[in-house]
């Protein structure tokens, strides 16, 4: 069991971390709710059924921990409404110019400020999808829904974040954004 838990952490540890950063948007929150779902994985990994890759199975942990987090804070639905603070974000480019920077980081504050203010289902399904990659099977699987609730609430989810950020842009959010 430790060998299969140890591979499992190595495997996946950061794609659960991102993923739940992107929750809660508190670094010391998401590591300790990471630690949470590690835990969890130890006491039922021998129920662990196959039925779904490990990778999806991990991620509905790392959902229902982050909801179960949310659920315990006072005021969390003001919680998952409140905004990331994007001035400590780094930009990974390997020397990029000052102006593409500038560009770069506003395109992507405008980004997430209005993944921010999408539903629940929309920005978990964003999350899901667009950053960490999962096919649309892998996000029905995370999530406990058909693929066809996948893919509607993915389109519904895009059209959204899309208008938040045309309203965004129009009030002056992000001049520099295409």
């Amino acid at each position: 069991m430790h060998a299969v838990f140890q591979e499992l952490y190595e495997k996946y540890h950061q794609d659960v971390y991102q993923f739940l950063f992107y929750m809660v948007k508190n670094k010391e929150q998401a590591e300790d709710l990471v630690q949470e779902v590690y835990i969890k994985v130890l006491r039922s990994y021998d129920r662990f059924e196959g039925k779904s890759s490990e990778k999806t199975w991990l991620f509905s942990i790392a959902k229902h921990v982050a909801i179960d987090s949310f659920r315990k804070q006072k005021g969390w639905k003001n919680k998952l409404l409140e905004t990331f603070d994007w001035n400590k974000q780094q930009v990974k480019d390997v020397a990029p110019l000052p102006e593409e920077v500038a560009v770069k980081n506003e395109q992507v504050q405008l980004l997430y400020r209005c993944l921010d203010k999408c539903k629940m289902d929309h920005r978990i399904v964003l999350i899901l999808r667009y950053i960490q990659a999962l096919s649309i099977q892998e996000t029905a699987q995370v999530l406990g829904w058909s693929e066809s609730k996948v893919k509607t609430t993915q389109h519904r989810a895009v059209k959204a974040l899309k208008a938040h950020m045309e309203e965004l842009e129009e009030k002056g959010g992000n001049s520099n954004a295409s």
